[in-house]
């Protein structure tokens, strides 16, 4: 009968562990980045239309924001349920990713 390796289990937690909590850090700022990045292009369009430059069908546009992210949340949630569900340490990473996550 083969024996239980506690320190191997512990370091393959461990590093999944922090692997999640650097992807999950690093999620967090780049969605902030892009949350900016799409605040200020709604700003220069609402300049714009308000200098007649543009016209911009807000309801379409916010619509369609919602829809994209809504997919991107579905995909975001499938590729990690993918993940997990195949990763024999996934507990380490899950709770790395999540904290990583709140950290930032």
């Amino acid at each position: 009968m083969a024996e239980f390796n506690f320190t191997q289990l512990g370091l393959e937690v461990g590093g999944s562990g922090a692997i999640g909590f650097l992807i999950g850090f690093a999620a967090k700022k780049v969605a902030k980045v892009i949350a900016i990045i799409i605040g200020l292009e709604l700003v220069l369009f609402k300049f714009l239309e308000s200098r007649d430059i543009i016209w911009v069908d807000w309801n379409k546009l916010t619509n369609g924001i919602v829809k994209a992210g809504k997919e991107g949340r579905e995909q975001g949630q499938d590729w990690i349920m993918t993940f997990v569900s195949t990763a024999g340490v996934g507990a380490g990473f899950v709770g790395g990713f999540f904290l990583g996550f709140k950290k930032a």
